[in-house]
């Protein structure tokens, strides 16, 4: 289509198929089962969620007075 030999595209998808594959088994690998969706759902979430004023003081916001 875009002027490129067919056999120029078949090989580039075989190479492109047979580097995912590997890719899919390497990375099975070292991270097991569930464990690449764990290690990028850990950097997604913050470590601590801090929650010291109630939610409508959040909103209302009193100078103390001394």
């Amino acid at each position: 289509m875009a002027g490129v030999n067919q056999w120029v595209c078949i090989g580039f998808g075989a190479v492109s198929a047979t580097f995912l594959v590997w890719l899919t088994f390497r990375l099975n690998e070292r991270y097991g089962t569930h464990g690449l969706m764990k290690a990028a759902a850990r950097k997604r979430h913050p470590r601590y969620v801090l929650n010291r004023l109630k939610f409508p003081r959040l909103f209302t916001f009193k100078h103390w007075k001394k």
